[in-house]
């Protein structure tokens, strides 16, 4: 959970410097928002290769290790990024992000997944996933008291590090992995049967909603900044940052009551009602400002956190799901391929809603991501219902 969370703050420092990165050197580099949607992008693709490396080394030699080194990954970068002097030298620092963020959920939700009993796997997962929120949170509070001194802000990416003293010195191994057959298990078991039409529609799944999450969440903080006459809320830094916190505050609860809802009745359904929620909420809130006028900024503040809770919380899922659909041998390999090939082919909304809003407006770009919630919806009933399954 402190992992998930400090990889949030490395990876949305970023998010929350967007606005001041397009403004005219010195304070930026002139950026118009397709360019700064492509370095998001850079960092989702490379965090799908981390994702799937990761997944595979923790197979390998263990998850804790794999975690250790992923967190070392991107808060390292992070302060990297301080020192960059225009595209191609924060390309490379937020690639390097990209693949401490992809790893360092393959390795913690494999590791937690395996550490706790079925009847509590997911709430244990939602709780895991709900340090992106406190990340998240944390990014908005550092960014209102940083920015626009947006090199301070990257380093403070690196207190992550520290971190890995603790883990080394306090987590272990779960024991369905020390007692594993030693064997190696080929990758290629993935896309053979009976797990390659798992393989395929997971991978599907989680395509479409990561799709929707980036493409709404990365332009979130520039959706509520920009003008009301580029489609944006008009709001001030500070502002930005409160409102942005109190949404994520309902993220938060999202997750928490993910794990405990899908413990209880079932992952499919759960998620189904997550995602249906979400696909209705984001087209309402992205184009608040068209129809609330005066009174927008007090609706974005009300919707906030239901757009949070809706559009995030499902992710608690993905942990949980897949871990209880791969057997042990290649439960990293699978989890870690299956969500960050999505997260790789998502790596086109950030750049997707950047090039709209240019034509319709941030409101109207970020409505777009409706559709791909609505697939998600459909796609978890291609998967079986694993509650209550025991790891294998």
């Amino acid at each position: 959970m402190l992992g998930y969370m400090l990889d949030a703050l490395d990876v949305l420092l970023y998010v929350f410097a967007i606005h001041q990165l397009q403004q005219p050197p010195p304070n930026g580099f002139g950026w118009n928002e397709a360019t700064a949607g492509l370095v998001t992008s850079a960092t989702l693709i490379f965090s799908s290769v981390g994702g799937g490396l990761a997944g595979i080394l923790a197979d390998r030699i263990g998850r804790r290790r794999t975690l250790i080194y992923t967190i070392l990954c991107y808060s390292l970068a992070s302060a990297g990024s301080a020192t960059s002097t225009g595209l191609w030298s924060l390309l490379f620092w937020r690639a390097l992000v990209g693949l401490g963020l992809g790893g360092e959920w393959s390795a913690g939700a494999v590791l937690v997944a395996e550490s706790w009993p079925a009847e509590h796997r997911a709430r244990a997962i939602g709780l895991m996933q709900s340090g992106w929120a406190l990340g998240y949170m944390l990014a908005a509070v550092v960014s209102g008291l940083l920015l626009p001194h947006w090199r301070l802000l990257f380093l403070v990416g690196l207190f992550p590090a520290v971190l890995t003293v603790w883990i080394q010195a306090k987590v272990k191994e779960p024991e369905i992995w020390l007692t594993r057959k030693r064997e190696k298990t080929p990758l290629a078991t993935l896309i053979r049967p009976p797990l390659r039409r798992i393989t395929l529609f997971a991978t599907a799944l989680s395509t479409a909603v990561l799709f929707a999450y980036w493409g709404v969440f990365t332009w979130l903080p520039a959706f509520l900044a920009a003008p009301q006459r580029l489609g944006g809320a008009g709001l001030e830094i500070t502002k930005t940052s409160k409102w942005v916190f109190i949404m994520q505050a309902g993220t938060f609860l999202g997750y928490v009551s993910f794990g405990w809802l899908a413990d209880h009745f079932g992952r499919r359904p759960v998620f189904c009602g997550y995602v249906l929620l979400a696909a209705i909420l984001t087209p309402i809130y992205g184009t608040t400002p068209l129809w609330a006028g005066s009174s927008a900024s007090t609706w974005l503040l009300v919707l906030g956190p239901f757009v949070g809770f809706c559009g995030t919380g499902f992710f608690a899922a993905f942990g949980t799901v897949l871990a209880e659909l791969y057997p042990t041998a290649v439960r990293g390999a699978g989890q870690g391929l299956v969500y960050n090939i999505g997260r790789g082919i998502a790596a086109l909304a950030p750049l997707t809603v950047g090039a709209t809003a240019r034509q319709w407006g941030f409101g109207g770009a970020l409505a777009l991501n409706s559709g791909f919630f609505l697939i998600g919806a459909i796609l978890i009933f291609t998967l079986p219902e694993t509650k209550n399954t025991e790891l294998r």
